[in-house]
Formats: structure tokens, sequence, C-alpha cells
């Protein structure tokens, strides 16, 4: 922990309401000032407590509090620098070092992920019992969607049209496990807008869960394995569709600061998000009519990490046809915040909750998000309400648009939400 992050805080308080865990508990040691008190006792001499510790997990870190203070305090960098201190530190108990062994050594691997797929179904039957073992356990099935179809994609898509750019494309490891369509429909908006798609086989993880976790030996492997896969492809841009890998992503040199030769190259690589690449390319393939009222999740790690915000609804308002409403409290985390919704069901269930009755408040048919925890967790906050919603990523919305077709996650008459 950097005792000069620290120090950057001024306790002037206007990080708490932006808190999801303060505005749920109102407890001071759950808040960005509580915790940097609890970090400013650590480097002073105080060792890590199960108490401490607890107040560290208990933190989402979807960045609200980075965007809200005036002082400029990095807790980014600081709740991670924690993270990874407290799993140094930290004994935990057995049954939680088993739960975080299984997903650590499952979800950041692909391979893996395919060979769960088959399964689910039975899960889903024992989640009960699952649930009965560790809340983790029933968390994880009570989130986990029906995958889509697989869908094989190229090693190289074509643009469409006079080729405008090339650029490599991430296929993560949730995403392209859970949701293939959006990868498909990513590959083929980018196509339709002059862009060339280099799309390596073999991807492994970026290592976003890793270093949200504190897990930052995997991180750094997941990292130079992903930099030296797209320097292979001879792409020195990549476009990403999940809010969390972009994020990562877009802050490898400081991941590999240790190492000035692999800093150098992940400074060399660059990272955008889809809106992001979008909206600095300018369109030219034309619009179709899409008439459905869409209300718009801002991802944390797109809006509060990165600080896209307008691009994606710049985006979704050039769709002739569709009617954009805003959600209630768009910059409160719905819960999911990576491997959070896992490890911290409890909170992450009342924060889905809350995120899924603003959405209902909307009334609108579709919801459209950018990153596929935060699909996840809506959708299954919303199952729990009995009202379930359509969920397209914003790649899906301009596929089927520049198209001219029916999507999937509509009807085709009237644009209503299939059941």
């Amino acid at each position: 922990m950097d005792p000069e992050l620290i120090k950057d805080c001024v306790h002037c308080g206007f990080c708490l309401p932006s808190c999801p865990t303060y505005v749920l508990w109102g407890e001071e040691m759950d808040s960005p000032r509580g915790r940097i008190h609890l970090m400013s006792q650590h480097v002073e001499g105080t060792p890590i407590t199960p108490e401490m510790a607890g107040h560290f997990d208990a933190c989402l870190g979807c960045m609200a509090c980075v965007t809200a203070c005036p002082s400029g305090v990095q807790y980014d960098r600081l709740i991670e620098q924690t993270r990874a201190e407290v799993e140094r530190e930290h004994v935990r108990e057995p049954r939680e070092r088993a739960v975080r062994g299984l997903v650590f050594g499952l979800f950041p691997y692909p391979r893996r992920l395919r060979a769960l797929r088959p399964t689910l179904g039975l899960a889903r039957r024992l989640q009960p019992l699952l649930e009965r073992a560790h809340p983790s356990l029933g968390a994880m099935i009570a989130l986990a969607p029906v995958p889509g179809r697989r869908q094989r994609l190229p090693a190289r898509v074509r643009a469409v049209g006079e080729r405008r750019a090339v650029v490599g494309m991430l296929t993560g490891c949730v995403q392209n496990e859970f949701f293939p369509q959006v990868n498909a429909a990513t590959a083929r908006v980018l196509a339709m807008e002059g862009c060339e798609v280099v799309i390596p086989p073999h991807q492994g993880c970026c290592g976003a869960l890793s270093v949200h976790s504190g897990r930052d030996d995997q991180a750094r492997r997941f990292a130079k394995r992903t930099i030296r896969t797209f320097e292979r492809a001879g792409v020195d841009t990549v476009v990403v569709n999940a809010a969390g890998c972009g994020s990562s992503m877009k802050e490898y040199a400081e991941l590999l600061a240790d190492s000035p030769e692999w800093a150098g190259r992940a400074r060399a690589l660059r990272t955008v998000d889809l809106a992001e690449w979008l909206a600095e390319l300018g369109p030219v393939a034309e619009r179709h009519p899409l008439p459905v009222t869409v209300a718009y999740h801002d991802a944390c790690h797109l809006a509060h990490a990165q600080g896209i915000r307008a691009q994606p609804r710049e985006l979704l308002r050039g769709v002739p046809g569709l009617s954009l409403r805003d959600i209630p409290e768009s910059d409160l985390c719905c819960g999911s915040a990576g491997t959070y919704n896992i490890f911290e069901p409890s909170a992450a269930r009342d924060l889905g909750d809350r995120k899924a009755e603003r959405v209902r408040s909307t009334g609108a048919q579709l919801l459209v998000s950018a990153n596929p925890g935060c699909t996840m967790q809506i959708a299954a906050a919303m199952r729990r309400a009995g009202g379930e919603i359509r969920v397209a990523h914003t790649a899906e919305i301009l596929d089927a648009s520049l198209r001219g077709v029916s999507p999937s996650f509509l009807d085709a008459a009237g644009g209503k939400p299939r059941s």
C-alpha cells in the first residue's frame, strides 16, 4: 500500500453517497475513506485482522468513489494494492480458500468453462444442496445464464467496403463461453464499419478477475500472454467488448511496471472499448430502424474506471426508432463487480435487487449492458422479482440495426420482448 497515495485522502466524505456498501449499511469502515483509514493503520504496523480483511473484501471495487472524489484520490490503485496485501498476509478459513481456489481455477480458463457448460442443467437441479454446502456455490448457479449456441469465429474478418482500420478483438472468458453471440455481433459491427478484424484463436484470460482480487502473479502471467498473443497477430489496437477486461488491459503498464520491457510492450498495445472505438471512428454503415425502448446500464468499469458514458448512448441514439431511457441511480453498482457476487452473495443480492427495481421503473422493454457480469447479475435479480427483462449488449443492438434484421432478443412484430 503506497503511503503517499493514502495521504491524498482528506476524509471529506464526498465518497460516502457514491459507495454501494456505505449506502447499504451506513458503516464508516465500509466506505472508501474508512477503508483508507484501515490501510493507513496497516502501513503504520497494524496486522491485517479478519475484521480488517472483511472490510476490504466487502469493497466492490466499482470506482464510483474515484469519480466522486474532489481530491483525486487514486482509490482504484489503493484497493488493488490492498487486496494483493490481503492475499499475501491473511489466512482465510478452509471453506473460503476452497471456493476461491475453485473460482480462480475455473473462470479464467475458457476450456474449463466450456467443459462446464453441459453440467449446468444438473447443477441447477442441485442448487439447494450447493447453497447449503456454501452460499457462493449457490450464487454461481443462480447467476449462470443458459449458454448461447457456440459460434466459431474466423481468425480474420474482412472489412465490408473500404478498409478503414485493422484491429484485434478480445474474445474473453465468460463472454466467449456464455455470450458467444456478443462476440459474433461485435466482429460483424466492426467489419460493417470498415474494420478488418483479427481474432487470434486460443485466446486466454486477460487477467481482469485476478488483478481485481489481489492475485497479482496470476494476473501478470495472463497479461503477458495476452500482449504476446496480439503482438504475434500483428495488431497494435485491440477492441474489447467487456468493461472489466478493457479496464484491466488499459492498466497493463502499471501491472507490469516491475519489468520495463513488458511495461513498454503494454504501452505499445492500445486497448479501446467497442463503443469508444466506434465513436472515434465515426459511422459509415446505414442504420435500419429498431423500434424498441431501451434502458442503458452503465457498467462500473466502463463509466468509472474508463470514463466512457456518452459514447454508448450516442451509438444507441443513432439507431432509428430506438427510444433510450436512463436508469435512476445509474452510478450505483449492480453488485456484480467481477467475482463479488460469488464471494459476497448477500450484499450483491441486495444491490442487484435495488438495481432491478430501478430498471423496472424505466418501463423499458430491453436492458442494454456492456459487461457480461452485469448482464448475469441484473437478469438474475429480475428473475427473483418475477419480472424478466430481455438483455442485450450494445454490439447486438448495432448489429441488428446495421443488418436490418429482427434480432433474436425481440419479437419480429412490434419490438416486444420474448417471454
